[in-house]
């Protein structure tokens, strides 16, 4: 059997393809298996610390502070010793009290002119007149009665050592008018206060 002319110029065509396509899955391959070598790191410039300027071209160090900073078309990864000595000479000053210091001195708060609270005038408070004191007690101790054959009941008085038997309307140590008795207490009027006041029996 013969092949014929445009048979063999699909076989050349298939086997150059062919040929391509190992060449490149051989690339790919290469590529995928050998990793990639890390950039080179940019090397650091540290310049040395700036010579400090002559006394009379000398700046104030708030304005030499001003001109530290830097603009985004500044950006410079330098490190540059001059504007940080500059940033560290600042001083911390001011008009009030340092609240870094142990030994600043407080602050003058003024005191003020008038109190807040207005005063409420003082109501003077009504005292009514002392009364007169109330009259002193009865000394006479009420220790028992007596009944007499009549029906008359007695009353059995004591003031200090004396022992006085009384009935209704007897005058005891020329003060003390006996007004009633009962069984258990006895009503005495005390005539030099005219002040009546209930006795009562004791121990009852």
């Amino acid at each position: 059997m013969r092949i014929g002319t445009e048979d063999k110029k699909k076989l050349g065509v298939l086997g150059v393809v062919g040929v391509f396509g190992i060449g490149a899955a051989v690339w790919i391959y290469s590529q995928l298996s050998t990793p990639d070598a890390p950039p080179a790191a940019a090397p650091v410039v540290v310049t040395g610390p700036a010579a400090p300027a002559a006394p009379a071209a000398k700046k104030p160090v708030g304005s030499a502070a001003k001109s530290v900073g830097t603009t985004s078309a500044q950006l410079d990864p330098t490190l540059r010793m001059g504007p940080m000595l500059v940033t560290e000479a600042l001083v911390y000053s001011g008009s009030g009290r340092n609240i870094f210091s142990m030994t600043s001195a407080p602050i003058d708060i003024p005191k003020p002119i008038a109190t807040a609270r207005p005063k409420v005038p003082e109501v003077p408070v009504y005292t009514p007149p002392p009364g007169p004191p109330p009259p002193p007690p009865i000394d006479l101790k009420f220790f028992g009665t007596a009944t007499s054959a009549d029906g008359k009941r007695r009353a059995f008085l004591l003031k200090g050592d004396d022992v006085f038997l009384a009935s209704d309307g007897d005058i005891v140590q020329r003060r003390y008018k006996i007004v009633t008795i009962s069984a258990n207490s006895v009503l005495v009027e005390d005539m030099a206060n005219n002040n009546r006041q209930t006795l009562p029996l004791i121990g009852h």
